[in-house]
């Protein structure tokens, strides 16, 4: 039986201590363990920034990309060895500035991984300047009078996109995290899960303290159904995106795996791959 040990390896990782991110990594070994994942069966693909660090904090396979481009690397990943259980983790900066691109079209794709983002709304590898995710107001290095620009609703944006899991954690609630990553994996689609992890370097305003007296737990409010779309917008709007819980998934779209023509249900990995000299030949003359 697996056991969230087997997921540590001997790196020890180098997170001011009190980083949400810490959960998070705890988590994902948590849930691959209660599945039942082997680890030489998970691959944890990052980007750039303080989360990007995560890939090689888990004995898995793991593959540390360049800024913004974590999910085309994971998605490429998964389409030749669809057997593997795929987990994208990246912070705010990575995936909602100059990755913002491919994680609008990973959404609408519906590729078969989990993409969890790790939310300090700053920049904290950098030092401390705003975020995709800070709110207007908000005062930084980068920004002495306060930022004079919108947040990026990443909630309201993937449901808006067509995703099929939407889903919001808190790092200090690991029990509910674990949980939600459960669902992420099992989820036959792409499953987008927003961990607000903060920063205690650099942020001061969007602190521990601040998230448990603002944040409302969607398990707490009677009869929410998180297969109604419209409802989950809704609710995403009536409280300002700060949720925690499954908000919305669709069990009824395919994945991109399942529409792709000719796809074959063996992993690229145990094809026969070798070409003999007459077919390498015949190739190369229609190029001539």
């Amino acid at each position: 039986m697996v056991t969230f040990k087997e997921f540590r390896n001997n790196v020890k990782p180098n997170w001011c201590p009190g980083c949400g991110d810490f959960s998070v990594q705890s988590a994902i070994q948590r849930a691959a363990a209660n599945i039942g994942i082997e680890p030489d069966n998970l691959a944890v693909v990052s980007g750039i920034g303080c989360s990007g660090r995560i890939s090689g904090y888990v004995n898995a396979y793991g593959f540390h990309g360049i800024h913004g481009r974590a999910l085309p690397i994971a998605q490429g990943l998964k389409m030749a060895n669809r057997d593997l259980n795929v987990i994208v983790a990246g912070g705010d900066g990575d995936g909602l500035a100059i990755g913002m691109g491919h994680t609008i079209h990973a959404i609408r794709r519906n590729i078969d991984i989990t993409y969890i983002i790790m939310d300090n709304q700053i920049y904290g590898l950098t030092k401390g300047q705003t975020s995709p995710r800070s709110e207007i107001g908000f005062v930084t290095k980068s920004t002495p009078d306060g930022s004079i620009e919108s947040s990026v609703n990443i909630m309201e944006m993937a449901l808006s996109a067509g995703a099929t899991f939407v889903a919001q954690g808190f790092s200090s609630d690991l029990k509910d995290l674990t949980t939600l990553i459960e669902q992420g994996i099992n989820h036959k689609g792409f499953s987008l899960i927003n961990v607000f992890s903060p920063c205690v370097t650099y942020n001061k305003v969007n602190t521990y303290d601040w998230f448990k007296q603002n944040l409302v737990k969607l398990s707490e409010m009677e009869n929410y159904d998180p297969s109604n779309r419209a409802e989950a917008m809704k609710t995403l709007m009536k409280h300002n995106s700060l949720v925690t819980g499954l908000i919305y998934q669709n069990k009824n779209q395919k994945s991109y795996q399942e529409l792709v023509s000719g796809y074959k249900a063996s992993p690229l990995k145990d094809e026969d791959l070798t070409l003999d000299k007459a077919k390498f030949n015949e190739i190369v003359a229609e190029f001539q």
